[in-house]
């Protein structure tokens, strides 16, 4: 007698981050994500971690990558490299750079899927939808097999500026869900979250009221932001200064979607620091030396002391930098500003500590200018109310548990429980 698809999660059940989905049917396997799992200051733990119930010594037909997210993707070194792996075309550019960061890479041989193209995996058809997240190229994936549909939200948001992809999905949602894996992250918080667009106007009255420099910490992945950040320093006259790792993400990222800010544009700059050079110069990390001379010689790039004497810099800020910018006369002081656009955990760190008390000390301005990556609670209500699914199976939050009403036809599953898609 003919069962329907099995879906087990190997991890994320009851946790945020570590994504691993499976879907198995007529003995043929597809992965949704093969994430790191987050440890407690909002990293990922080392390469390793393989959750216990996925079994990693029999071929699958592919491992889908919603989005490059390390949560979402950070098992591949660990996994074996003959898995054939999908993903987006700038997620694959991204994954690759950060394996490259902390050294190695990854083995793994990837295809490319786009956005609203289905595609065939064994028996898995699988269609991804662009959507709105705080990782640039983040997708859901709807897959078909076995006469069953089931629609992966992985991570998504209502406050970006791709949240009219998410408004579209919504309107037009595909029939006959079966199941919607649903992620809750924010489940719990009941501020509302700013759009990128408040999040603009924020960025040009910091900017206009402070008479020195900023500095601003935020991820050089997240190319909302970056943009934000960018079309705020052309509405208050004011340069923007990005390091190398993120002048290198905007001009891989501008190859494939030509309308990201990067170096040649107007009130863009490099600057060129000792530890990002080494970084980019060892054979051993980036291995790209010459990508550090193009850059160095584009008429677009500084040493970090030039900071010392521009008061309308807007500066891409790491622990790290702060320590190169030292070592050439470049401190905070009152007339700056720092601000932090990441989430507020990170703050808790002893690297960022360390940062904040260097300005506090200078008596500079501090500020938090940051969004949520995840949808609220309220969207996700309404989010699962629109694609009315058969099942609702929770995923990738601690506290869903208590947060079950609101939401129908709730499927709850544990970890490495298999569940047979009736």
């Amino acid at each position: 007698m003919a069962t329907g698809p099995v879906l087990t999660i190997h991890r994320a059940a009851d946790e945020i981050g570590g994504n691993c989905i499976e879907l198995e049917h007529d003995g043929h396997r597809l992965l949704l994500d093969a994430g790191s799992p987050l440890v407690g200051d909002g990293t990922t733990e080392p390469q390793g971690a393989i959750p216990r119930t996925l079994d990693t010594s029999k071929d699958i037909a592919g491992l889908i990558i919603s989005h490059p997210h390390q949560d979402h993707w950070g098992l591949l070194r660990s996994l074996p490299a003959s898995w054939s792996v999908w993903s987006g075309a700038a997620s694959e550019t991204l994954i690759r750079m950060t394996a490259s960061l902390s050294g190695g890479g990854v083995a793994q041989r990837f295809q490319t899927y786009r956005p609203h193209e289905p595609f065939s995996v064994g028996p898995f058809t699988i269609t991804p939808f662009l959507t709105d997240h705080s990782a640039f190229d983040a997708h859901m994936l709807l897959v078909d097999v076995g006469g069953k549909r089931v629609l992966y939200s992985g991570d998504f948001r209502r406050v970006g500026r791709k949240a009219a992809l998410v408004d579209r999905l919504m309107k037009n949602p595909p029939p006959g869900v079966d199941v919607l894996l649903l992620e809750g992250t924010t489940l719990g918080r009941a501020e509302a979250f700013p759009t990128e667009a408040a999040l603009e106007d924020d960025f040009v009255s910091l900017f206009q009221r402070t008479p020195g420099r900023v500095f601003i910490t935020w991820s050089a992945q997240n190319i909302d932001r970056t943009v934000t950040i960018y079309r705020a320093c052309k509405k208050a006259g004011r340069t923007l200064v990005l390091d190398l790792y993120t002048i290198d993400v905007m001009e891989r990222l501008s190859a494939l979607r030509d309308t990201l800010p990067r170096l040649g544009w107007p009130q863009v700059r490099a600057v060129i620091t000792s530890s990002m050079k080494w970084m980019y110069e060892s054979p051993d990390r980036m291995n790209a030396p010459a990508f550090v001379e193009r850059v160095a010689t584009s008429g677009h790039a500084m040493g970090a002391a030039k900071l010392a004497e521009m008061r309308d810099a807007v500066v891409m800020l790491r622990s790290s930098l702060l320590r190169d910018f030292g070592k050439k006369g470049v401190e905070p002081t009152a007339d700056d500003a720092w601000v932090f656009s990441m989430w507020s955990g990170y703050l808790k760190t002893p690297e960022y500590q360390q940062v904040r008390a260097a300005f506090e000390a200078a008596g500079a301005t501090f500020a938090q200018i940051h969004t949520s990556g995840h949808a609220s609670r309220d969207d996700l209500e309404e989010f699962a109310r629109r694609i009315a699914p058969r099942r609702l199976v929770p995923i990738h939050s601690f506290t869903w548990d208590e947060h079950l009403d609101g939401f129908e036809n709730v499927q709850r599953l544990r970890d490495g429980e298999p569940f047979t898609i009736p």
